[in-house]
């Protein structure tokens, strides 16, 4: 059986990362980020999407938590693109609702090598605790053109903004894990193209 696996490290004068996925894993994680919140998003992502995923990063939080967070999503896209391979056999598109209380999101994804965001969520303050909403956003953009996956998230309702990001990360979890699911009946990528992209 094939092994959906990959290491990579990046390093710049802003951060300094390592990141290892198993795609086919059962959610075990070891993550940290130097920034709280963060860290507890990407473990929603590695728990809710059965993936094996380890993080660590060192960035220049001094200057605020933006550099980490983006080169974070920067090489968890390019770790995701790199484990998928040649992308054989891969349901390809997952669409999912995830609650969290009175939160509610949808994340649609296509691992289609054209990379895409549209973000549609609205919150009722610039942070949650000490972490800013905004760079959700960045983190997702930055994991899209890296990875090659047209993503879409909208948020239908909610109030509290830690729930609100923590749905999106559930969902985003729940639609990677789909989405990458192999189905024998597929011969080659499902493209009518012969290849993504």
């Amino acid at each position: 059986m094939e092994v959906r696996k990959a290491y990579l490290d990046r390093s710049t004068t802003e951060t300094s990362i390592e990141i290892e996925l198993n795609i086919d894993g059962t959610g075990k994680n070891n993550i940290d980020t130097g920034v709280g919140f963060f860290d507890h998003m990407l473990v929603q992502i590695a728990r809710h999407g059965f993936m094996d995923l380890n993080i660590k990063a060192d960035g220049d939080l001094q200057v605020d938590n933006h550099h980490t967070v983006e080169d974070v999503g920067i090489l968890l896209g390019q770790v995701i693109n790199k484990a998928l391979g040649d992308k054989k056999g891969i349901i390809r598109y997952a669409t999912v609702f995830t609650p969290m209380d009175e939160a509610l999101s949808m994340v649609s994804l296509d691992i289609s090598g054209r990379p895409y965001l549209h973000y549609d969520v609205e919150y009722t303050a610039h942070r949650t605790g000490e972490f800013e909403v905004q760079l959700v956003e960045e983190f997702f953009r930055a994991l899209a053109f890296n990875s090659g996956i047209t993503l879409h998230i909208k948020n239908l309702h909610g109030r509290n903004d830690h729930h609100i990001i923590e749905s999106i990360f559930k969902a985003f979890g729940r639609a990677l894990d789909q989405a990458t699911q192999k189905d024998p009946r597929i011969e080659g990528v499902m493209s009518t193209k012969g290849k993504l992209g």
